[in-house]
């Protein structure tokens, strides 16, 4: 009888032990934690390119630098099966590369350009096949510029603690906190597109498709040409043709320089400084200095470039001078015209289930009512079909 109790302890034993579910949630004494070598990295996306769809989402940092630094980037396979992949221990990404590249996979990034940049420059390969929830949450019927911890509360009514935006994620090792938000950011992304695809009207669905389609292109999340970031300058606005093309002279010099030192381009010179210099034509170290906002160390070091550059911009030809930046006063029929467009724009996107924002902000629908000939957004696909219809 004693021998059968202690079977049956045995027994049990057996049961509990091999009926314990592996825990799925990472923390920071698990050695599985981080994806550190090559061999895991490539196992982990061999698993990859078997799924419909991957979740991806990185960590970085970016205050001291001009190219941002990778820290982490998370994966979810499923919402159970989620890992971080440490960027900073593996040299070579090119195994997750090959599944960003890959067209038989969707990507899901919750606004994805940012992310599509960092992650190509350290991939070196071109991802396809996204699939951005905060963009296509705008073709739901719910806003196109919702953050993931508000869609995600919106559809799955889970709240995300958002206690670690401001982290290092540079150091290691990473705490229990960290870990837990930074898989969090993809643990319910698969979840998040199918509950999107089912609101999105099967009419509106197509022009989602060819939205989605647009960030297989670089150019369309690569942000400005160096020669076109003077037009983002907080100011350039209010400078005439001549001062414009100084600026222009600045701005296009500067993007290179905090690219070659690796540094912020406010590290190099601010943008006041600019403008100020563009503005009046300062041409001496002694009026560059007096702008305030510069370094008597950085006028030293640059001060005769920047002069320099300021005379090429000034003596530039009527015919290069760049145009102005700033909106010509509307006349009363404008108003009227774009009043028109706009009220267009909300009832028909509000019977397409869309957020009228994604058709155009009012400096574009402006530029568009005048009929500038400049490419734009609202003279292509399915948004100049949109549009096209106002007319019948």
């Amino acid at each position: 009888m004693q021998y059968s109790f202690l079977i049956l302890v045995f027994l049990v034993l057996v049961w509990l032990v091999t009926d314990i579910e592996p825990e799925t949630k990472f923390n920071s004494t698990d050695s599985k934690q981080m994806i550190t070598t090559v061999k895991d990295l490539e196992a982990l996306m061999a698993r990859a390119h078997k799924t419909d769809a991957v979740a991806i989402d990185t960590e970085f940092v970016w205050e001291r630098t001009y190219y941002p630094r990778l820290g982490l980037i998370q994966v979810a396979l499923s919402d159970e099966e989620c890992f971080l992949i440490d960027p900073i221990a593996l040299e070579d990404l090119s195994a997750l590369g090959k599944l960003l590249a890959d067209p038989d996979v969707v990507k899901i990034f919750h606004d994805a350009p940012q992310d599509l940049a960092i992650l190509r420059a350290a991939t070196k390969h071109d991802p396809q096949n996204i699939f951005d929830s905060r963009l296509a949450a705008g073709f739901a019927a719910l806003g196109s510029t919702l953050s993931l911890a508000a869609l995600i509360e919106r559809l799955l009514e889970i709240k995300l603690t958002k206690s670690e935006t401001r982290t290092n994620w540079l150091k290691r090792p990473l705490d229990s906190k960290q870990t837990e938000y930074a898989l969090d950011d993809v643990r319910y992304l698969r979840a998040v597109r199918v509950l999107i695809l089912a609101r999105i009207l099967p009419e509106t669905k197509k022009w989602l498709d060819e939205e989605m389609l647009l960030l297989n292109d670089p150019q369309n999340y690569l942000g400005i040409g160096d020669t076109e970031r003077y037009t983002k300058i907080k100011g350039a606005g209010s400078l005439d043709e001549r001062s414009l093309a100084i600026l222009q002279e600045l701005t296009t010099w500067r993007e290179g320089e905090a690219r070659k030192k690796d540094k912020p381009r406010g590290h190099v010179i601010k943008d006041p400084v600019m403008i100020a210099i563009a503005r009046n034509h300062l041409s001496s170290h002694a009026a560059i200095l007096d702008c305030g906002e510069i370094s008597p160390k950085t006028v030293k070091q640059y001060g005769d470039t920047i002069i320099k550059l300021m005379s090429n911009g000034k003596d530039r030809s009527t015919a290069d001078l760049p145009p102005t930046l700033h909106n010509k006063k509307l006349k009363p029929s404008e108003k009227s015209e774009l009043s028109n467009l706009q009220e267009y724009i909300t009832l028909k996107s509000d019977v397409n289930g869309i957020d009228p924002a994604l058709i155009g902000n009012k400096n574009e629908l402006t530029k568009f009512i005048r009929n500038i000939p400049a490419p734009s957004r609202q003279k292509q696909g399915w948004r100049k079909v949109f549009l096209a219809e106002m007319g019948n």
